[in-house]
């Protein structure tokens, strides 16, 4: 692994694999994380994501390769990077029988904090997380958006400089989803690192600021989202019709401009044609004027991160098995569950 100044990166990993019999999981995967960033992770079901983060997180043993967090090998310095880290995973964590303060009363308490401070930090954390209303309910009558919130504020008590996010926001309605990034934004702003990994094509777009896109255990590209757009290609210039009748010249003259096919939208009275800057875009407004055809919009488009993950792996990351991860079982020790630590843990 290369040598770098270990205040700049919150992760280093060079060549991780893990293997399930005769699945290679991961297969060699390398990520550097800068420290005070998002760092998406994006892939479908089954690309490695969930197992790769639970190596750096110490949860499974790589088979190969090496990997350090804040400078700290997560093989030989366990315990030490489970003090820099919090892990929030695609499975809550928190239990059901529980209240939202009894939850969080419980996570500080066994973070080793006092009953008066286990009180203060969580009533804090459910101000954080818009829970306070919610705080005596029992679980078993939250949505899955407020467990998700419930279970990332648990991950936040120790206050850690790196954040784990495996898929936050599987299964939440777009409004909860929103509040969710807004969320992870905040705990930049504070200083945290995040890494996220994530199937949704717009959360990597909206959140990252680097994104690795991993398929079949390996990543097949890595850089900004802008970065990673570019790879595919031109933008895209759309140019909506007000009249559907137009749409034949349109293309004509389009086509004619910029010497490559137009793809025809007859439903939205709209063309999309690729060009590579936007000079030629005032040859055809002016043609399009001289023929009489009226614009009713007109708009250009980089390549989407789906155009990009279909480029690059020659599918799309909602084609693949929508089968679990090998390893990504829920972690038994991080879910206390039993009547006997639960009263041990709020006494």
């Amino acid at each position: 692994m290369t040598t770098r100044s270990t205040g700049d990166w919150a992760v280093e990993a060079s060549g991780l694999v893990k293997v399930f019999g005769d699945n290679r999981a991961v297969d060699g995967v390398d990520l550097s994380v800068r420290t005070g960033t998002v760092y998406g992770v994006l892939g479908p079901n089954g690309a490695g994501k969930t197992t790769t983060i639970r190596m750096l997180a110490t949860l499974l043993r790589p088979d190969g390769g090496e990997a350090r967090i804040f400078g700290h090998d997560v093989q030989r310095e366990a315990f030490v990077v489970r003090q820099l880290i919090g892990v929030t995973g695609q499975y809550a964590s928190v239990d059901e029988a529980l209240s939202a303060t009894e939850n969080l009363m419980l996570f500080c308490r066994l973070n080793g904090l006092s009953r008066a401070q286990s009180r203060r930090k969580s009533t804090e954390l459910l101000e954080a997380f818009g829970l306070t209303e919610a705080a005596k309910r029992p679980l078993k009558n939250f949505s899955g958006g407020m467990r998700r919130r419930l279970d990332l504020a648990a991950s936040l008590i120790a206050q850690p400089p790196l954040i784990f996010l495996d898929e936050p926001t599987t299964g939440l309605d777009p409004r909860t989803r929103t509040q969710m990034w807004d969320t992870i934004r905040g705990l930049v702003a504070t200083g945290s690192t995040v890494v996220l990994t994530t199937q949704y094509l717009d959360e990597a777009d909206q959140l990252a600021d680097r994104i690795a896109v991993i398929d079949r255990g390996r990543v097949v590209a890595e850089g900004t989202s802008d970065e990673l757009k570019d790879t595919v290609g031109s933008q895209s210039l759309q140019v909506g019709l007000v009249s559907p009748e137009d749409l034949a010249p349109a293309m004509t003259l389009a086509e004619t401009t910029f010497g490559v096919p137009a793809t025809p939208s007859p439903e939205a009275r709209r063309l999309t044609v690729p060009v590579t800057g936007p000079d030629a875009v005032t040859d055809l407004l002016v043609r399009l004027r001289e023929a009489h055809i009226e614009v009713a919009s007109l708009s250009m488009q980089k390549p989407s991160l789906d155009e990009v993950f279909l480029t690059l792996t020659g599918h799309g990351v909602d084609d693949e098995p929508q089968a679990p991860e090998v390893g990504t079982e829920p972690d038994v020790a991080a879910t206390p569950s039993t009547t006997t630590t639960r009263e041990a843990a709020l006494r």
